[in-house]
Parts: structure tokens; C-alpha cells; sequence
């Protein structure tokens, strides 16, 4: 899969927001790393996806509650409150992408499945030349005669 140069450092600075904001909540809130934190993720996902669908998914009907309560949780963070400015940004984050972590489940269970069917015609295709090689049988016959 080949990825642009905008895609590529979008997924950085998506990398570097969830990180800047990891370590905000990790040295006690600290607003100047939620901040940043939080610049870098949002210019990584526009970067990303690309300006107009980020503008599209983000003023989506279905959407406009977790727009505004990740912009005011943002707001609130460079305020100076960022503990409840985090929850709001949480909360916001969670009804924006719950269509996308509903989808994650089917597709991981369509790989699971592809996989055991690949695996399966694997095992089928080394059951079919079994005169070749030692084999299993041969090998356990072979420790038992000593």
C-alpha cells in the first residue's frame, strides 16, 4: 500500500498528538502537553483524510455533538481546567468515532475467518503429498524403536 508524503505525516502528527496528550494525563494534566497534544491530533487527522472530508465528518449531523463537546473540552484545556476539559474531550472523541469502532469488530472477525480458511486449505494441500518428507508418524516410530 502506498502512502503519500501528506498521509505519512499526518499519521505522525496523529502519532505525536495521542502521545503530547498520553503524557499531559500522565504529569498530572498538564495543559501546555494537552494542548499540544491536542493541535497535533487534529492536524494529523486533517492531514490525513484530507481538509474537506475532515470538515465533512466533523460537521455532520450525526457528529455535531461530539464536534462540540471536543471543541469545548479543547477550549477548556487551554483555559487552564484540563481535567474537565479531558472529559469533555473523551466524551467527544467517543460519539465522533463510535461508528468507526463498531466497524473494527466485523472486520477483524472477517480476518480471523480468512485466515483459518487460508490455514485450512494449507493443511488440506500437506495431506494430499504425504508420501514426501519424514512426517510426524515417521519420526515418533523412529524415537520409540531406540
Amino acid at each position: 500500500m502506498q502512502l503519500y508524503d501528506e498521509t505519512e505525516i499526518g499519521l505522525g502528527l496523529t502519532g505525536f498528538g495521542v502521545f503530547f496528550s498520553f503524557l499531559g494525563v500522565l504529569f498530572f494534566f498538564d495543559k501546555g502537553l494537552l494542548a499540544m497534544g491536542n493541535i497535533l491530533f487534529l492536524s494529523g487527522v486533517m492531514l490525513t483524510i484530507g481538509l474537506k472530508s475532515s470538515l465533512q465528518f466533523f460537521m455532520k449531523p450525526s457528529n455535531y455533538k461530539g464536534t462540540i463537546s471536543f471543541g469545548v473540552g479543547f477550549f477548556f484545556v487551554v483555559v487552564g481546567w484540563p481535567v474537565l476539559g479531558m472529559i469533555l474531550e473523551a466524551y467527544g472523541f467517543i460519539v465522533l468515532f463510535r461508528e468507526q469502532c463498531e466497524i473494527v469488530p466485523h472486520k477483524s472477525e472477517e480476518q480471523v475467518l480468512q485466515g483459518a480458511e487460508r490455514r485450512q486449505q494449507t493443511v488440506f494441500k500437506r495431506r494430499r503429498g504425504k508420501g514426501r518428507g519424514m512426517g510426524f508418524g515417521k519420526i515418533i516410530k523412529g524415537v520409540l524403536s531406540f
